[in-house]
């Protein structure tokens, strides 16, 4: 399954740039300069140490999963592989930014950037560890020809369970700098989940979405002319009340306004798209949400081009009743040896004289 949403917007550049798609082939030609964002769910991407501070005592080798250095360095391969191969659409070696949550420390992230398919990229690292009770956070990599960053910050989403104890979770990661010159502010965002059930646990994700705003609103007061862009597992659809309701992150057409917020990902998921199934269902929980100021044909400043889902051949479980899922390192207790339980998602901006 191969899901790409094209919005095209006229250009009068001839600067041609060729997009490539997941199966290789060359597709249209795109006018002036760009910009590859991605995000990426790794599911669980934990080295080998018992860390005392956090309940991964799973992921080593005497634990339950029976986690080896081989393999966390195939988990290190297969997502070092999956983010090459995401750059492969705009003929990169990778992307210029790229958003990933599941991730357990800043050590992972350093092995992930320094594996040989990535390595020539030098991606900066941002990453805090979060009280999440799991111990796994969100991260941003970024390509330092592209992406100059000024602030970074970890904002805490307080939660607490029905017996009105504290509930730890990840952080929501601020980073502002300069995208090629123009400013913006990316929030990387891994939302409570649906553990419990979507209804019993829908509230936690309402939570964090008003912190979303109330952090857009911050940078926007501060920064009138920057541009958002908020990336995520945000564990709910792009209809949900979280997104649509109270992040009021609508699709284009519905976007009217400078205050809105646009998500490429809503008619993608009304079609069909999907990163990731469970009961021979698709959900769409990975996502952008972007300012519209990205919606404007402004010579001179990034616009939104197209967002899709990345999924190839070996992402996808190849036979049984699962075939075409995700190819996860770990499915009923079993190791499987593959990627992950998430589709990575993409977006592309581009720059016209």
């Amino acid at each position: 399954m191969l899901y790409q949403l094209y919005i095209w917007i006229p250009f009068i550049s001839f600067n041609f740039l060729y997009i490539i798609d997941q199966t290789g082939n060359t597709s249209t030609a795109v006018q002036g300069e760009q910009v590859l964002v991605a995000f990426y769910n790794v599911e669980n991407l934990f080295d080998t140490a018992r860390d005392s501070s956090i309940l991964d005592m799973d992921r080593t080798p005497g634990g339950r999963d029976r986690w080896t250095l081989q393999r966390y360095l195939l988990k290190i391969e297969r997502i070092a592989t999956v983010i090459s191969g995401i750059g492969g659409i705009m003929n990169k070696k990778g992307p210029d930014i790229i958003g990933l949550c599941e991730v357990e420390n800043y050590g992972v992230l350093n092995d992930l950037v320094s594996h040989p398919l990535l390595k020539e990229l030098q991606y900066g690292i941002i990453h805090y560890d979060s009280p999440d009770e799991r111990g796994i956070d969100v991260a941003l990599l970024y390509n330092k020809d592209c992406f100059f960053p000024s602030s970074f910050k970890s904002r805490r989403l307080l939660l607490n369970d029905l017996d009105g104890k504290r509930d730890y979770t990840r952080d929501l990661l601020i980073v502002g700098g300069w995208l090629k010159g123009e400013a913006v502010h990316f929030l990387v965002n891994h939302w409570p989940s649906r553990s419990g059930g979507k209804a019993r646990s829908n509230e936690n994700r309402l939570k964090a979405a008003r912190l979303n705003v109330r952090m857009i609103d911050s940078i926007k007061r501060l920064h009138p002319e920057t541009g958002i862009i908020g990336m995520g597992d945000y564990n709910d659809n792009p209809d949900d009340d979280s997104l649509y309701k109270v992040l009021k992150a609508k699709a284009r057409r519905e976007a009217k306004s400078r205050n809105s917020l646009f998500n490429p990902m809503l008619d993608l998921y009304r079609q069909g798209g999907g990163t990731l199934a469970y009961r021979n269902r698709w959900s769409l929980f990975d996502q952008f949400y972007l300012g519209t100021e990205y919606l404007e044909r402004d010579p001179g400043k990034w616009q939104f081009l197209k967002a899709g889902i990345y999924s190839t051949e070996e992402m996808r479980t190849r036979r049984g009743p699962y075939r075409g899922y995700p190819f996860r390192t770990y499915a009923g207790g079993r190791y499987m040896g593959g990627y992950s339980d998430h589709f990575p998602v993409y977006l592309l901006l581009v720059k016209t004289e």
